[in-house]
């Protein structure tokens, strides 16, 4: 009996490690074939393919420098998460492109997208976002200082980071008649956000409809961590020469304006809250929970200040 136990634990050993050679090898060979494709563009290396009995398959070490801009962009590790590894076994046919569809159950990750504050390719980037969400007076203090545009590279810098680190880990779970996407993101000694969304429906017919997809929320909560941008912005306001009142004012319509950005005029159910969330609360959460599951592509067809109702918007600051 012992012997048996011991054949087993070596004939579960071979087979382990084999199985792992075989998925590393295949996710490498895919790999070298994306980089490859990508050599026009960007140049790429990696350290290696990591993979682990709880089914987290990951590419170490990544170095991307894109053609024509001097900095490099670093990310320690990138890639996916599954129940288990012999899930992971099965989803390594999707990830190679193999696969017959998309798994009840499946995970992305990105830990430590390293940003330096001063990179070139970060700069195109900003000027891109504030173009975008129509920034028309780049001199602005109260616009500057608390990124109602996006934060410049100077602002980062002012802020008092050299660099944005960045980390995100997602997943999307496919029941009966919904599936739900759950997104853990941070940037290290700015905020945390964790998002939970749950649409009607199911997540291959959704897939197959292409650009026909009309997904529907259900549930949506969004809880937000500061960790420390509140109490930088602040000082970095005060030393533009606005005033505690001036700060506020500036930081609300920030706010207003993201919402705005959706569709969405805020009402006394976001904004108190917020203005608490401001005033020293360290958490805000917004939950969103129409009465029946409504399309997203609809919202814009409703007034922006009748969006919170029809949602039923709220934010409660801790």
């Amino acid at each position: 009996m012992k012997q048996l136990v011991i054949w087993a634990l070596i004939l579960g050993g071979v087979g382990y490690g084999g199985a792992k050679f075989y998925l590393h090898h295949e996710v490498a060979d895919t790999m070298d074939k994306a980089v490859l494709m990508m050599s026009p563009y960007a140049d790429v290396e990696y350290d290696g393919v990591r993979s682990t009995m709880s089914g987290e398959l990951t590419i170490e070490g990544i170095r991307v420098k894109v053609h024509d801009f001097r900095d490099e962009l670093r990310i320690d590790r990138l890639g996916i998460d599954t129940p288990s590894f012999l899930s992971l076994l099965e989803i390594s046919d999707f990830v190679t492109m193999q696969g017959k569809g998309v798994p009840d159950y499946f995970g992305f990750l990105v830990e430590g997208m390293h940003i330096p504050t001063d990179a070139d390719y970060f700069d195109e980037i900003y000027q891109f976002n504030a173009q975008f969400r129509g920034a028309n007076d780049p001199g602005d203090a109260a616009a500057t200082c608390t990124g109602k545009f996006g934060f410049s590279p100077d602002a980062l810098s002012a802020l008092g980071y050299q660099e944005q680190v960045f980390s995100m880990a997602m997943s999307v779970r496919n029941t009966a008649g919904k599936f739900s996407i759950e997104l853990d993101s941070r940037v290290d000694e700015m905020f945390d956000i964790n998002a939970n969304v749950t649409l009607a429906g199911d997540l291959m017919t959704e897939v197959y409809k292409g650009s026909a997809s009309r997904p529907r929320l259900s549930d949506l909560t969004i809880d937000y961590t500061d960790r420390s941008l509140n109490d930088r912005v602040r000082k970095y306001c005060k030393q533009m020469g606005l005033s505690e009142e001036e700060i506020v004012t500036a930081q609300m319509d920030t706010f207003k304006f993201v919402g705005e950005m959706y569709g969405i005029e805020f009402d006394e159910y976001m904004l108190t809250p917020y203005l608490q969330f401001l005033n020293g609360k360290e958490r805000i959460t917004i939950t969103a929970k129409p009465n029946s599951p409504i399309a997203l592509s609809q919202i814009d067809l409703y007034k922006a200040s009748d969006v919170p109702a029809l949602l039923n918007l709220e934010a409660r600051a801790y």
